[in-house]
């Protein structure tokens, strides 16, 4: 296969340039703070009423997010299963990406009065994002020979970073310096949600220019297009309970990958409802875990292949088991404390993505059924979010708003993580020491 023309490769990337400002602006940066501001009341406190049920603002939010990843972590093998079938990756792209889009632009109407279709539009954009990236990432063995995909990929990835940060360099002005023009916080913050849905939209369209509208598959699927998705999972499955090492390590992934994902969603909430950390002193936070993250990860992947990548992995899951209790003892107002671990966590948290990544890949079977074994990587993952978002949100609830105790469940995810890579590390060497 020959890698396809620069201008298809540019105009895939310009995806990454689209979507990434809804994971910056809305899931890390001022969405969240903006929700927790809208939904907390003089009289009510923290509580908030969602479909004739009472819920602490901040677990509410967790919730909604936790339930848009299982809708994703279901559909996500049916929709596949489709696109590869009928060849339509584009349409699916189009209509993920513009569902998501229009949701972004719908939350600058979210204030106290219109609560629940905020939620509603919350889970609508999140299902949109992800739903989106089944399919952009489906295309990358499409336009890229199999020795270009790495740096097709980094393209994408490099450019995502730039497009996002980009924008929310206009969303910051607009926050700090919009009384220069008569423009309050929250009439700021509501403009840069409208943004972020505009941007997605009207960059989008690029790919959806150029990129081929796909080939339907030659040969029809031997079950039905609703469940062939689920077959092939359940194959995979059947293939890692034969293979010990892949089968303890997706163990230990599923554990940690939990206290990740969910300290990522949840981080800016932690931040702005239990610490009291000012919007201004959040965003700053989360600036600083977007430059560290970058030479961390470069920094792991030197140290994996010094010391192998399961050591590694532990290491890190360590580090993570040490956020969990500096974040547990950071006093109420402790911005600069707060400063300090959003430093560690960021240093960690793209390494430790990447890293699972290509461990995973390291230990998958010789197989051309990659798609599938990746899959199976990609719904374990949502799955575990799912868990994650719920527990912290339950325990919340359970203490009275109070996420303090959230965070100390987070870290027992990250133990039994890690007690797991410790198990893997094991019956690799054992595996070694018999091939040896």
């Amino acid at each position: 296969m020959k890698t396809a023309s620069k201008k298809i490769i540019n105009g895939w990337a310009m995806y990454d340039w689209a979507n990434s400002v809804y994971n910056l602006v809305i899931t890390s940066t001022m969405f969240p703070a903006y929700f927790e501001a809208v939904t907390k009341n003089d009289a009510t406190h923290n509580q908030v009423h969602f479909l004739g049920r009472t819920y602490v603002n901040t677990a509410l939010y967790n919730y909604a997010l936790g339930f848009a990843f299982l809708i994703v972590a279901i559909m996500s093998p049916i929709l596949s299963s489709i696109a590869d079938y009928k060849g339509n990756k584009k349409s699916f792209l189009r209509f993920f990406s513009t569902m998501g889009s229009l949701a972004c632009s719908c939350l600058y109407f979210f204030n106290k009065d219109t609560v629940t279709v905020g939620i509603f539009l919350v889970i609508i954009a999140c299902i949109g994002f992800w739903s989106s990236l089944v399919f952009y990432n489906a295309y990358l063995p499409e336009i890229a020979a199999e020795e270009d995909q790495d740096r097709v990929s980094a393209k994408g990835f490099t450019m995502g970073y730039i497009g996002s940060v980009l924008l929310q360099i206009v969303c910051f002005i607009l926050f700090f310096k919009g009384s220069l023009i008569g423009l309050q916080e929250t009439p700021a913050l509501q403009i840069s949600f409208l943004l972020v849905g505009i941007w997605w939209f009207g960059f989008a369209q690029i790919p959806l220019k150029v990129l081929p509208n796909g080939t339907p598959a030659a040969v029809r699927p031997q079950h039905s297009i609703f469940t062939n998705g689920f077959i092939e999972l359940k194959k995979v499955f059947a293939q890692i309970k034969q293979l010990p090492i892949l089968k303890r390590y997706l163990g230990a992934f599923f554990c940690y990958n939990m206290g990740v994902q969910t300290i990522m969603l949840a981080a800016t909430l932690y931040g702005k409802s239990e610490l009291n950390i000012p919007v201004t002193n959040l965003i700053i936070a989360i600036l600083l875990i977007q430059l560290v993250a970058i030479p961390g990860s470069l920094l792991m992947s030197k140290l994996s292949g010094k010391f192998g990548n399961l050591q590694v992995l532990a290491g890190v899951v360590v580090i993570w088991v040490i956020c969990c209790v500096l974040g547990y003892l950071i006093p109420r107002d402790g911005i600069y404390q707060f400063y300090g671990l959003a430093t560690i966590v960021g240093f960690v948290m793209g390494g430790i993505q990447s890293l699972s990544r290509s461990t995973y890949a390291k230990l998958m079977p010789e197989t051309k059924d990659t798609t599938s074994f990746f899959s199976f990587y990609d719904v374990t993952e949502k799955i575990a979010i799912v868990i994650g978002m719920f527990s912290y949100g339950y325990i919340t609830e359970l203490a009275g708003g109070s996420q303090r105790n959230s965070i100390l469940a987070l870290m027992t995810f990250f133990i039994v993580g890690l007690l797991l890579l410790i198990y893997t590390i094991k019956a690799e060497k054992k595996h070694t020491q018999v091939l040896a």
